[in-house]
């Protein structure tokens, strides 16, 4: 179970963390979580490149230094990156002390000051930690494409009908995603085009 679009009442329980970007600006960002993966994030880059579309990539640490190449070419190819913890930890079930010191693991390898929480779970002291140093990015809408119980049709709806100006878009490139993210990426790309959107990064 997911919600597409955060409700408001978590955006007001946590107004110090990023959800949305400028809304006056005909502009939406892509965001790609839990990479980088062999096969999964070098298709992702190979779709953006054909598009002329950059994004950003929230990078689990672990993943980055195990594929320090694939890694590479994501900053190479001037997307920008993101800390998304070395072990993709969930920040309710972590004690903040190790938490921190996981994402400080995380920075390591991926040098950036943005960062996104995995699973969006964050303790409010967790934010009083990090906000100084990170800008700490949520979304405004989610692909859910990494759940079993969402068809690739349903993923492409889902972003096709929440996107709107400033939105920050969540997919995943990762196994799980795969089928799901292969079907809608290059589809709602060409959808965002054909309605005026440009494509930012964070």
């Amino acid at each position: 179970m997911y919600l597409v679009r955060p409700p408001y009442l978590l955006k007001k329980l946590y107004p110090k963390v990023i959800w949305r970007m400028d809304a006056s600006q005909k502009k939406i960002y892509l965001t790609f979580d839990d990479g980088p993966v062999p096969g999964i994030t070098s298709w992702v880059l190979d779709v953006l490149k054909q598009q002329q579309v950059s994004a950003t990539f929230f990078c689990v640490g672990e993943n980055a230094e195990k594929y320090p190449e694939l890694f590479q070419r994501i900053t190479d190819e001037k997307h920008s990156v993101g800390n998304h913890t070395y072990h993709h930890l969930n920040g309710w079930n972590t004690h903040t002390n190790d938490y921190l010191q996981n994402i400080q693991k995380c920075a390591e390898a991926v040098n950036s000051n943005l960062f996104r929480p995995p699973y969006g779970r964050l303790k409010k002291s967790q934010i009083s930690s990090l906000k100084s140093q990170y800008s700490i990015i949520m979304w405004d809408v989610l692909s859910g494409d990494y759940s079993k119980t969402t068809s690739p049709e349903i993923c492409l709806s889902n972003v096709t009908g929440a996107v709107r100006n400033g939105s920050i878009v969540v997919f995943h490139d990762s196994y799980k995603a795969q089928k799901n993210l292969e079907y809608t990426l290059p589809r709602f790309i060409e959808f965002a085009k054909s309605n005026g959107f440009e494509f930012g990064v964070l």
